[in-house]
């Protein structure tokens, strides 16, 4: 029986991370809706970047995405309009680092809900990959790294530091609009003080890939039924959120993301009510945009 009829793209933890890269990257521009609607063809190019789909495979996987973005549509988008909401009540009160770490909690609790529903078709998934498709995949993981490390290894720790503040200062303009030059050396100086070592992100990227690699083949090499891959998924979903907790690098996790949180924090408390009106608006949008994609079809 062919049953592999149900799956999300290779993963689902790689698929909604791309759908909400895409989600983030659409909100800088005017046609959200019209992106969102062909987001479908954008996951399944990326995906095959990833496995190069067989014959047999590119049928029933854009099934799959269609699938995926037609619950996603129906059940997830007034989410992010309530999300959206809380933020334009944060934004006109006086939100606090705690709210912003709460915010930040839910997200991962709602994107771990949704991996973790997604357990049995990612195990069909995995059951399906060929030897030569988990090569293929080692070798764009390979790729990405090498990317990353041209990219945030290199140069003095200033370059680092400055690259790591403009792609900073691209989500903020995009909230709140454009800074001031006193504005923005505040918001440098919140960026600089947060921990900084691209190797610890490298070699926790490496060890994502590597669990997602190490499954695939034992789900292949031991033919591994439905059930059993099933748990091998679920556990790997679990581990991955629950690493912060156990990791030997967690006083630096902690340390980032509470730094983070500061730093986005001072943004708000320094943003002019102009700059604050910007970013509501801009949610407004976005609210308008999800909910019109929510209550009709494609």
């Amino acid at each position: 029986m062919k049953k592999f009829n149900t799956q999300a793209p290779i993963s689902n933890r790689f698929t909604y991370a791309v759908l909400a890269i895409m989600l983030v990257v659409m909100a800088g521009c005017s046609g959200l809706r019209l992106a969102y609607n062909n987001g479908d063809t954008v996951l399944y190019w990326w995906l095959n970047a990833y496995v190069d789909l067989d014959r047999d495979q590119k049928g029933w996987v854009r099934d799959d995405i269609d699938k995926m973005f037609d619950w996603h549509r129906k059940t997830q988008l007034k989410d992010y309009v309530e999300i959206l909401r809380t933020g334009q009540k944060q934004l006109q009160g006086n939100i606090t680092q705690a709210d912003l770490m709460t915010d930040y909690s839910e997200i991962k609790q709602r994107t771990q809900a949704l991996l973790l529903k997604a357990a049995p078709e990612l195990a069909d998934l995995a059951r399906s990959l060929k030897p030569e498709q988990i090569a293929q995949m080692e070798k764009k993981f390979k790729s990405n790294n090498e990317d990353y490390r041209k990219k945030y290894l290199s140069g003095d720790q200033e370059k680092r530091q400055k690259l790591r503040y403009k792609k900073a200062m691209e989500q903020f303009e995009l909230w709140f609009g454009s800074f001031s030059s006193e504005q923005e050396a505040i918001i440098r100086k919140a960026s600089d003080a947060r921990p900084l070592n691209n190797d610890i992100w490298l070699d926790e990227r490496m060890r994502r890939q590597q669990n997602v690699l190490n499954l695939v083949k034992k789900v292949h090499q031991e033919k591994l039924g439905k059930e059993a891959a099933t748990a091998l998924v679920t556990t790997l979903i679990k581990d991955s959120f629950e690493r912060l907790e156990h990791s030997e690098r967690k006083a630096f996790f902690e340390s980032y993301e509470a730094s983070t949180a500061q730093m986005v924090l001072t943004v708000i408390k320094i943003a002019t009510p102009a700059q604050k009106a910007h970013a509501i608006k801009r949610m407004q949008g976005w609210i308008d945009d999800f909910n019109s994609l929510a209550s009709a079809p494609k």
